[in-house]
């Protein structure tokens, strides 16, 4: 004779997901930011792996040929002095990329640090180091970066550091915003009552609820960095000759755009497109990590 508990069919357990698996699975029903990290990816392939694969060099001049449009040869045409616009548009994605990802990352570390702390413990120390950041915020950004480029010399791992020491403000401000509002809440008075150490409750509890605004200021930055370092270039404190960037091959076809507008058409593109890539996979990252915003 069997026990009612075995004529019970056994009921299919649903398996749990992790904070990241459940991000993957909004994300990914987010066209526009699935489109943004398939394009982002696409540009990096190209502009890492592309001039493999060129037959010309980045420096490679043809003063006879000129500025020519487009052509089987060339496929994106050539610059004044004659070089092949298509592996110079590859070779400045790879300084542009390196200097936004790199910069963002420096102002990320210092923004994210700096914040946490100042709106965690706040009272006089929080005053201390908001008043800091209201004095830099007074300095011109570029008279300050041109500052620590002169004084440390023009490198471009210098470029990187003195870009993201400049960038990091508006995130220690919205950082420490996001802690302020969160430390105030239930779960963070429960972590204080079980005994946790603040190191953990802000590494473990505060951080990870506030991923999203920083993620989305992050996509954010980049672009902006990508301008700044534009900016450097133009005065010669930056991506020196005959490399470029993408700032740079645009200021350049900005000054000849009547002429020969494919020379500023070509490398406007792309970093439209960069910058487009990078606010819909903000947006989209924002969706996916922020459970309150998540349209689900």
């Amino acid at each position: 004779m069997t026990t009612p508990a075995a004529t019970v069919s056994a009921e299919p357990v649903e398996q749990g997901h992790s904070l990241w698996q459940d991000a993957w699975l909004r994300l990914r029903k987010n066209q526009l930011a699935v489109f943004g990290l398939w394009a982002l990816a696409a540009i990096t392939v190209l502009c890492v792996a592309g001039p493999w694969f060129s037959h010309y060099g980045y420096e490679v001049q043809n003063l006879d040929l000129g500025a020519s449009p487009p052509s089987a040869a060339h496929w994106l045409g050539t610059d004044t002095l004659g070089r092949d616009l298509l592996v110079r548009l590859l070779y400045g994605g790879r300084i542009s990329l390196a200097v936004g990802l790199a910069a963002t990352l420096v102002a990320l570390t210092i923004g994210v640090v700096y914040g946490a702390i100042a709106g965690y413990f706040g009272g006089k120390l929080d005053a201390v180091m908001m008043r800091t950041v209201d004095i830099m915020y007074a300095l011109p950004f570029a008279i300050f970066v041109i500052l620590l480029m002169v004084f440390f010399g023009r490198n471009i791992v210098l470029l990187f550091v003195a870009i993201g020491a400049v960038e990091w403000l508006t995130m220690a401000r919205i950082v420490r915003g996001q802690v302020m509002a969160i430390k105030k809440m239930e779960f963070i008075e429960a972590a204080r009552s079980l005994g946790y150490g603040r190191r953990r409750i802000i590494l473990r509890h505060i951080l990870p609820n506030i991923l999203g605004p920083i993620i989305v200021y992050t996509t954010l930055t980049i672009p902006g960095v990508m301008l700044l370092e534009a900016f450097l270039s133009f005065l010669g404190l930056g991506v020196q000759p005959p490399m470029s960037s993408w700032g740079v091959l645009i200021k350049d076809g900005a000054e000849k755009m009547e002429e020969f507008p494919w020379l500023l058409l070509f490398p406007g593109t792309i970093f439209s497109l960069t910058l487009f890539s990078l606010n819909f996979l903000g947006d989209g990252l924002r969706d996916a990590l922020d459970v309150r915003s998540s349209k689900d």
